[in-house]
């Protein structure tokens, strides 16, 4: 590799690391560099580096920051092509069932590296890149492909071989390290990787899960505060209602006493007034009595009086007692 070779593929693994939606600004601002060097040639391919898609660029990510389990990928799909050629269905189910769980935890994390980078993958996208997967595990090719970590758009692989647009690799060569290993050189390793990325998988789950049951367990924890704290208040309140209601019953009681002995001390004080009554009543009857016979007394005190008068009238006038 010459060295406008060494600068051009510097350039684009330097590009092809940049989001799509800044690309074009940041290829605008290397061919700039190029021309103020001098080097216009190399500017010139730099102009003809074509943007990614979004589901090309979250590949190529996967490949930089994952590049020993996306290896392992293409290891494994050359295992399964031997498997495939010799025959073997016991190697082959077991790769089969290896090639599924690990198509499946490389596009988890293909989305977990994007949405770290700031890029929320959407589900159009997550399947372009399991299908780039795909592709790469099928085709020796496009796995290499994938390696070079510079694809431009999405691979796709439908049983007769791969297609899709490939880094021009005429224009921006791969570098040799990005060529796979022959496939049984690190196939325990590929497996150790594939345990270790499912061991920090479910520690991602078990993490998650006490998580959501500590948020659960404090959520519980919080309401049964709240009822604790109602249900204390509520106690309060009625145990004070309970207290004033006892006083008010007590003075009631109270009163009530006082009520009974005031009706019993007047009923004393009416009873000796109504015997005071009679005994009044029946004097008053023997003072009636007595006043009618002092009245009849009287009258005839009165009349003799009266006829006493009249004689000694008639006396002091000179005429015989009893005449007239």
């Amino acid at each position: 590799m010459d060295a406008e070779d060494a600068q051009l593929d510097a350039l684009a693994d330097e590009l092809y690391d940049v989001p799509p939606e800044e690309f074009t600004a940041a290829r605008r601002r290397a061919q700039e560099r190029a021309r103020t060097g001098g080097d216009r040639a190399l500017a010139a391919a730099v102009g003809r580096l074509p943007r990614p898609s979004t589901a090309a660029w979250v590949c190529n990510l996967l490949a930089r920051e994952r590049r020993a389990e996306v290896e392992g990928l293409v290891e494994l799909g050359g295992l399964l092509r031997e498997a495939q050629e010799s025959l073997a269905g016991d190697q082959l189910r077991a790769l089969d069932r290896q090639r599924a769980a690990l198509l499946a935890a490389l596009t988890r994390q293909a989305v977990a590296l994007a949405r770290e980078r700031g890029h929320r993958v959407s589900g159009a996208v997550e399947t372009q890149v399991a299908g780039t997967l795909r592709a790469a595990l099928a085709d020796p090719d496009a796995g290499g492909a994938l390696l070079v970590g510079r694809l431009t758009t999405a691979l796709s692989y439908s049983g007769l071989g791969t297609t899709g647009t490939r880094p021009d690799l005429r224009v921006v060569p791969a570098p040799p390290a990005a060529r796979p290993a022959a496939p049984r050189r690190r196939v325990r390793q590929q497996e150790a990787r594939r345990r270790e990325a499912e061991a920090r998988e479910a520690e991602v789950r078990e993490a998650e899960a006490r998580r959501v049951a500590e948020e659960r367990r404090r959520r519980e924890l919080d309401a049964a505060r709240r009822a604790l704290a109602e249900a204390t208040a509520l106690a309060e309140e009625t145990a004070a209602a309970a207290e004033e209601e006892q006083r008010r019953v007590d003075a009631l009681g109270a009163r009530r006493d006082e009520l009974r002995e005031e009706v019993a001390a007047l009923a004393g004080e009416l009873a000796r007034a109504e015997e005071a009554a009679a005994r009044v009543a029946a004097d008053l009857e023997r003072a009636e009595r007595h006043r009618a016979t002092a009245r009849r007394a009287a009258t005839r005190a009165a009349t003799a009086r009266d006829r006493a008068l009249e004689r000694a009238r008639a006396v002091e006038e000179g005429g015989p007692a009893g005449a007239g």
